[in-house]
């Protein structure tokens, strides 16, 4: 893809996806707002190896540096000399991750009406992510998802995870749909840069990411949560293009 298509493909707007065939959704951060658990355990977890001489990291540096990242890209980033020791460390934290997920898990506010509406429609539909296996399992069998998903794709799983557009990809590629007819749902600069590198329209959830932070990523439309009007304007406009079409056919 060269550059000049990629710009036209930001361009494309939800509704231009009629007829529309499958949405592909990010899960932490996008399914459930589980951010604040994954700063919690870093904040805990990194001063007793001695991270940033035993200071606590801010929100700003785990939003900038860890927020949407692969672990095995956060394991370089906390022992550059040592991935092994990194790698353990991210195992160690991901199992604290989920002791605590187990209790307190809050979908985005409006999951269940966007998910009702994809079944209403008979869409196809992934989730993609850069979590851990047992992470996305449970994150998603709490939120009661198991069934909803056609397919799970993890990062882990592709030959390049997000930031690169392989596990989107894959995703297309598994469910047998066009690019051109599916959108995404993203709350990171890792995962809208990996949906428009994919070449797909990436509706962006400010739910813990500075929306100027995630302007740079390039999402089509920026939404607080799936209650947000301006999600559901252009979902309506899909559904009368979809309309138009069925009748002047």
């Amino acid at each position: 893809m060269t550059a000049g298509e990629n710009s036209v493909q930001i361009k494309k707007s939800v509704p231009d996806l009629a007829p529309l065939e499958a949405v592909l959704f990010d899960v932490d951060g996008t399914l459930c707002d589980s951010d604040p658990l994954h700063y919690h355990v870093f904040r805990e977890m990194l001063p007793q190896i001695g991270f940033n001489n035993g200071v606590p990291i801010d929100e700003e540096y785990f939003i900038k540096n860890i927020a949407g990242k692969h672990n095995s890209d956060i394991a370089v980033l906390l022992y550059p000399d040592d991935i092994p020791r990194g790698i353990k460390f991210m195992e160690d934290k991901e199992a604290m991750f989920r002791r605590l997920a187990l209790e307190n898990l809050p979908p985005i506010k409006g999951l269940y009406k966007l998910t009702k509406w994809i079944d209403d429609r008979g869409l196809k539909r992934a989730a993609v992510t850069n979590a851990p296996k047992p992470n996305a399992e449970l994150m998603i069998s709490k939120l009661g998802l198991k069934d909803f998903f056609d397919v799970v794709i993890l990062g882990s799983d592709c030959e390049r995870a997000k930031p690169y557009p392989d596990p989107y990809l894959k995703a297309l590629e598994v469910l047998q749909v066009s690019k051109d007819h599916t959108f995404v749902c993203e709350d990171s600069v890792s995962g809208i840069k990996a949906g428009v590198a994919a070449g797909m329209p990436v509706v962006g959830l400010t739910t813990r990411n500075p929306e100027s932070v995630l302007m740079e990523a390039n999402p089509t439309i920026l939404i607080k949560d799936y209650e947000d009007p301006k999600l559901w304007e252009a979902l309506e406009e899909l559904d009368k293009r979809i309309g138009s079409s069925k009748t002047s056919a």
